[in-house]
């Protein structure tokens, strides 16, 4: 769990396994969330959410890198099924990385 800062708030991501979803919590309020699905050797992020009051402020992206970074730290790869999570790893050679050769056509990511 990193602690970074955002607009001016503290920010931390847990991972909830309970729920299958990696939370944002921002000066200790939960801002939002990625929900996943573990498939084998892979993680498919299926949902991110924030939440209105936080929206507009830099959030997901904190969350969605977070959440890559706890993933790939795992050894699992990543399935971008959310559209938030599509567009970060696309925009990034080193998450597009961690997209299995297979599902990167699948999905419209670039060849790496």
């Amino acid at each position: 769990m990193a602690r970074r800062y955002c607009r001016r708030m503290e920010t931390r991501v847990e991972n909830n396994s309970e729920y299958k979803r990696f939370e944002l919590y921002a000066n200790n309020n939960l801002a939002g969330f990625a929900a996943y699905e573990n498939a084998d050797a892979n993680r498919a992020f299926v949902h991110t959410e924030i939440y209105p009051q936080y929206e507009g402020q830099g959030f997901a992206k904190v969350l969605i890198k977070e959440a890559l970074d706890q993933t790939k730290d795992a050894g699992l790869g990543v399935l971008p099924f959310c559209p938030f999570v599509h567009r970060f790893v696309s925009k990034d050679p080193e998450y597009l990385a961690l997209v299995p050769e297979w599902a990167r056509e699948r999905l419209g990511l670039a060849a790496q």
